[in-house]
């Protein structure tokens, strides 16, 4: 997956920011670019890394092109980084108890407390 350019397309903030704008609705370049507050030579290349990346498809609707994301990448990168979202979880959730436990407050991991001398 570390040779995949969905990596280094999704590296850069104004590409995350395009791919944020499409997750609610396909637009129209024109939309992209006063979104984002980009040139449309520069909004134009960073949709041509997202296309070629996989991320986004494209369709004329007459004189413009209109863009939307591809789900396919999006669930493989989601399926990827399944296992370390579970280890961070088990991880947070541990904290959390740890915390309660700290701030005198019971915990929900089920375990009897210990007896007192």
């Amino acid at each position: 997956m570390s040779d995949n350019p969905l990596w280094s397309a999704l590296a850069d903030p104004h590409r995350r920011a395009i791919v944020a704008l499409l997750l609610e609705r396909p637009r129209a370049v024109g939309e992209i670019v006063e979104a984002c507050g980009l040139s449309q030579p520069s909004t134009s290349k960073h949709l041509r890394v997202l296309r070629d990346a996989g991320l986004v498809r494209v369709r004329q609707d007459a004189q413009r092109r209109v863009y939307a994301l591809d789900p396919a990448p999006i669930a493989e990168l989601d399926a990827w980084l399944a296992p370390y979202r579970k280890l961070w979880n088990e991880r947070l959730d541990a904290l959390g108890r740890r915390l309660d436990r700290a701030a005198g407050e019971p915990s929900d991991d089920h375990e009897a407390p210990s007896p007192k001398d």
